[in-house]
C-alpha cells in the first residue's frame, strides 16, 4: 500500500490534502504560517489524531522560521505553540507532538539550530507513524478469520495519519494477505468522514466498500454478517476507555449485543497516562453550522439549538483488544504504563 500524500513538507512549508473537498475535488493547501496551519487544523482540512499531531510538529518548525531572531525569540515561538494546541482538545497526539517540539525548542541555542532540529523532529515522527501503522496492519490482519467482512466508522486510514492508517492499516493488511471480501463503512455523521474519505481511500485502493447510514449499523451487525469492527481512537485512556468520533460508543453496543469482536487501533502516542478512564477525556464541541446546514440547504429551523459533540467515549469492556504498534492489548483495562 503507497502511502496517501495527506502531509508533505516541502522546503519551507507544509503541504495538505484538504479533506474538507474529498472527494469531488482533489485539492492541496500549501501552510506558511502558523495562523494558515491552525485554520487547517480547526476547519478540519486535516484531520485524524496522528495527522494532526504530525502536522503540528511541523508547525513547530513554522513557527521557529516565522518568528524574528531577538532576546525573546524562544517565547515568542511558544506562543505560537501555544495556538495550534487551542485547535482540538481531544486529540491526545496533537500535545504530545507539541511537547517533544518545545521540549527541542527550549534546549536549542539559537534560531537556526531550532529550525533544524524541529524539522528533523517533524521528519522522526512522521516515519515513526508510517512504521506504526504497518505493524498495527500486521497485528490486526492476524485478528481476522479468512473471507472475512469488516466494518469501520469515520476515517482511520491515510488521511488520518502520515499516510497508511491505523483501523485502516489492518484492513490494508488484510486486503494484500487475501483474507478480506468486504468493508462497512459507516457515513459518519454530521460530516460524513466515513461515506467521504474512507469509501475514497479504500476505492482507490481497490478494495471493495460498501457505505451504510451510522444508524444501520445495529442491524447490519445482528444479520451475523460482519465478523470484526474495527475503528481508530484519539485519545486512550490508562484504565482502557477510548475516545473516538461520535457513533463510536452506540456502534461498540451494538457489536456487544451482537458478539462480534470490537478493535480498536491506535498507536502508542494515542494513550494518555494523564487521564485515569474515560471521564477525564474533554470532548470538544463544535459549531452549529455543522448540523444545520448541509451543502447549501438548510436543515434546521432558525434558531433551533444542537448539541454536537465530535467524539465520544467507548468504556473498556466493551473492547475486545486494542491494536497497537506494539502488539495487541487483549485485556486494555491491564494497560502497563
Amino acid at each position: 500500500m503507497k502511502p496517501i500524500p495527506t502531509l508533505e513538507w516541502r522546503d519551507d512549508y507544509l503541504r495538505l490534502i484538504d479533506q474538507r473537498l474529498l472527494p469531488a475535488e482533489e485539492v492541496y493547501l500549501d501552510c506558511r504560517s502558523i495562523q494558515e496551519l491552525a485554520c487547517a487544523i480547526k476547519t478540519l482540512a486535516v484531520r485524524g489524531a496522528p495527522a494532526i499531531g504530525i502536522a503540528a510538529a511541523y508547525g513547530a518548525v513554522i513557527a521557529a522560521m516565522e518568528t524574528p531572531e531577538s532576546e525573546s525569540f524562544f517565547d515568542d515561538c511558544e506562543t505560537l505553540l501555544d495556538v495550534l494546541a487551542s485547535t482540538r482538545p481531544t486529540a491526545v497526539n496533537l500535545f504530545h507532538c507539541l511537547d517533544i517540539q518545545r521540549e527541542l525548542l527550549f534546549s536549542s541555542p539559537s534560531k537556526a539550530m531550532a529550525v533544524e532540529r524541529l524539522l528533523n523532529s517533524a521528519h522522526q515522527l512522521f516515519e515513526k507513524d508510517l512504521e506504526a501503522s504497518r505493524a498495527m496492519g500486521r497485528f490486526g490482519a492476524d485478528l481476522l478469520p479468512d473471507g472475512c467482512t469488516v466494518l469501520t466508522h469515520c476515517n482511520a486510514g491515510g488521511l488520518a495519519t502520515a499516510g497508511l492508517g491505523t483501523a485502516l492499516s489492518v484492513i490494508y493488511e488484510a486486503h494484500s494477505r487475501g483474507i478480506l471480501s468486504c468493508v462497512f463503512a459507516d457515513e459518519t455523521r454530521p460530516l460524513l468522514q466515513g461515506a467521504r474519505l474512507t469509501s475514497w481511500e479504500l476505492q482507490k485502493a481497490g478494495i471493495k466498500v460498501r457505505v451504510l447510514p451510522d444508524s444501520a449499523a445495529a442491524s447490519l451487525l445482528r444479520t451475523g454478517t460482519v465478523n470484526a469492527v474495527i475503528t481508530g481512537a484519539d485519545r486512550v485512556a490508562v484504565n482502557g476507555d477510548s475516545a473516538n468520533k461520535i457513533g463510536t460508543y452506540p456502534l461498540a453496543l451494538a457489536a456487544f449485543e451482537a458478539g462480534v469482536p470490537f478493535y480498536i487501533a491506535a498507536p502508542v502516542s494515542t494513550f494518555d497516562s494523564g487521564s485515569p478512564d474515560g471521564t477525564h477525556i474533554r470532548i470538544e464541541e463544535r459549531g452549529r453550522e455543522e448540523l444545520a446546514v448541509m451543502g447549501n440547504r438548510q436543515i434546521l429551523p432558525a434558531g433551533v439549538e444542537v448539541y454536537n459533540p465530535a467524539f465520544d467515549v467507548t468504556p473498556v469492556r466493551l473492547i475486545t483488544s486494542i491494536i497497537c504498534e506494539k502488539g495487541v492489548i487483549s485485556a486494555p483495562n491491564q494497560i502497563e504504563w
